[in-house]
């Protein structure tokens, strides 16, 4: 771990607190362990992980506008075609016609917006008449091409989905980092506490074998008459007060450990039994701090103002398909031809291959709005406003994470200072205390000055705790605020 420089341990010693249930297994972990179990089973990342699996997807589908499709039919016909009637009245029938018409086609779109059909057809109708019988067949085969000049020139509505859907995959994936971010942070203060949490059972154990101490030595002064027994009755308050304590902090213990289980499972059940056991010591790492360096760091990599910046972008993208919704519809079209006729369907296919009759044809498609596109043009004019105002949020956003940074980075400093200033509070208190006994000893002092140094004893065993915590925590908010958790503790992501 990262707590390998100037290190102050918490000299507390052991203790046999009696908190702990002789039914539970102990589970050794590392921050290092914390943040592995934090990867593979907290809720709120795997939670997020899902959401860039559903933007490839929505991506994916996004591109299905350039799938071409298959179209294709067949029909047959029957007439019989009235003539009149005789002199007789009775009707006289005319031919009587057959056909069938075959067609298919392949239409689709090209990432330039144009429009394009591949197609052919084939006819054929045979005639029986009071002349004889005829059968004539046509085939041909074209392509077709449109391709827009103004409206949906630059971008249309496909080029629009898919480019906002890539904009959508990278927020998913920097809200992800980001939410993977929180989550170690959350796990890292969670441990802190739990270490905290079981080391306050320590130091009020410790003031209650000190209070107990007190009690036996009081009882046996009192006996013998050298003490008075209102110094016993003080003594007696003190291990009952120590007590009581001691039974708050064993309940807050379990809290935290419930915390820090519920941050690294997805199945608390698997935890029932198991008592979370830190292989990490609640250590000081001092070390140097430069506001404008932090300040860069946040600026250039928090994932949530990076989410800010792509959604930007995909803002961008929608105002420029919205201005370009302005523009007439201006379109080149073109078409080219390949006919054959003939007695039957192989003969008119057959001139098909010949290439004897092409046709072609080219020219402009207008389509002007009569009242000048007003609903496009305000539907722009308002995405416009609404992009100017997503800038100056953005720039707000960029404000509010320097006085963040700015905050961390002041509270680390004066979290560092005040570590040794309870550390020196917690040596003098403990001399104090050891002078005030050896006066009790030889007959010079009472229980009762005894009884307020021990509980400034404890006093200052838990603000040097606290202060110590309280470092580590500054450490990683501050961290978290730079966004640079993944960095200070070595996890490298990567997507797929």
């Amino acid at each position: 771990m990262r707590f390998a420089s100037l290190t102050l341990l918490l000299l507390l010693g052991t203790s046999n607190f009696s908190g702990a249930q002789t039914n539970e297994t102990e589970r050794p972990l590392s921050l290092a362990d914390c943040f592995h179990l934090t990867l593979d089973h907290n809720f709120d990342v795997q939670i997020a992980r899902l959401n860039p699996v559903i933007q490839q997807h929505n991506l994916n589908a996004a591109y299905g506008a350039y799938e071409p499709a298959l179209a294709s039919g067949g029909t047959r016909s029957y007439s019989v075609t009235p003539v009149g009637v005789n002199t007789l009245n009775q009707p006289i029938t005319g031919p009587t016609s057959y056909g069938d018409s075959f067609t298919t086609g392949i239409t689709g779109l090209l990432p330039s917006g144009a429009g394009y059909i591949l197609g052919g057809n084939l006819d054929g109708i045979s005639e029986i008449g009071p002349a004889g019988s005829t059968r004539d067949a046509n085939a041909s085969t074209s392509i077709q091409l449109s391709q827009p000049l103004l409206r949906n020139a630059w971008i249309d509505g496909a080029r629009e989905t898919i480019q906002i859907n890539q904009k959508l995959l990278k927020v998913s994936k920097l809200a992800l980092t980001q939410q993977i971010m929180a989550s170690l942070t959350s796990v890292e203060l969670a441990y802190y506490n739990l270490i905290v949490a079981q080391e306050q059972v320590k130091v009020y154990d410790q003031a209650a074998q000190l209070a107990q101490r007190l009690v036996n030595e009081s009882k046996l002064r009192v006996t013998a008459g050298a003490q008075a027994s209102l110094d016993e009755k003080q003594a007696e308050s003190q291990l009952a007060s120590s007590q009581s304590a001691l039974i708050g902090v064993q309940g807050n213990l379990a809290t935290q450990e419930y915390t820090l289980k519920n941050l690294l499972s997805d199945k608390l059940s698997a935890w029932d039994g198991i008592r979370i056991k830190p292989t990490e010591n609640l250590a000081v790492v001092a070390r140097e701090f430069d506001l404008h360096l932090s300040w860069s760091r946040a600026l250039s990599q928090r994932p949530d103002l990076l989410e800010a910046r792509a959604n930007l972008e995909r803002q961008g993208i929608l105002l420029k398909y919205l201005r370009n919704q302005i523009y007439p519809e201006l379109d080149v079209v073109g078409s080219y031809a390949f006919t054959g006729a003939g007695p039957g369907y192989s003969e008119a296919v057959s001139g098909i291959q010949k290439g004897n009759s092409p046709s072609w044809t080219v020219g402009l498609q207008l389509s002007l709005p009569l009242g000048g596109n007003r609903s496009a043009q305000e539907t722009y004019r308002s995405n416009k406003a609404q992009k100017e105002q997503a800038v100056v949020q953005l720039k707000q956003q960029e404000q509010n994470i320097m006085v963040q940074v700015g905050v961390s980075v002041e509270q680390a400093k004066t979290r560092f200072a005040q570590v040794d200033a309870t550390h020196q509070s917690r040596l003098f208190a403990e001399a104090a205390l050891e002078a005030e006994q050896q006066k009790l000893d030889n007959g010079r002092s009472t229980s009762f000055v005894v009884v307020q140094l021990q509980r400034d004893l404890t006093t200052a065993r838990l603000a040097e705790l606290a202060a110590i915590s309280q470092y580590n925590q500054a450490l990683a908010q501050l961290a978290l605020n730079e966004g640079t958790t993944l960095d200070r503790d070595q996890i490298n992501l990567q997507f797929k």
